[in-house]
């Protein structure tokens, strides 16, 4: 796989992960809830989606070649994008008016 696929792999995933936990009612979009989700059950969910984006850019840049080391600024500005890309998914389910 070529390195500018791989990005856009990374960055689709990343944006599909960060809205996952506002889309559904479901824990990971597998486990059913009885009640509705929490804010903060989706603000962990979203935290761990973070790791798993992480871990598949994490893949593909081992497969590519050597991985690249990272410092704290490195994961300040993807846990601020990864918050930017769930913005929509928020706005969705909490902001926007849903007719019942």
């Amino acid at each position: 796989m070529s390195q500018n696929i791989s990005v856009w792999l990374v960055i689709a995933v990343a944006l599909c992960a960060a809205n996952l936990p506002f889309l559904n009612q479901r824990l990971f979009a597998v486990v059913p809830m009885a009640a509705p989700k929490p804010l903060a059950l989706r603000l962990a969910e979203l935290v761990v989606l973070y790791f798993v984006a992480g871990g598949l850019g994490l893949a593909l840049e081992k497969s590519a070649g050597q991985i690249a080391p990272q410092g704290w600024e490195f994961y300040a500005v993807t846990g601020a994008l990864f918050i930017v890309f769930a913005f929509p998914g928020f706005i969705w389910r909490y902001l926007w008016k849903h007719r019942h």
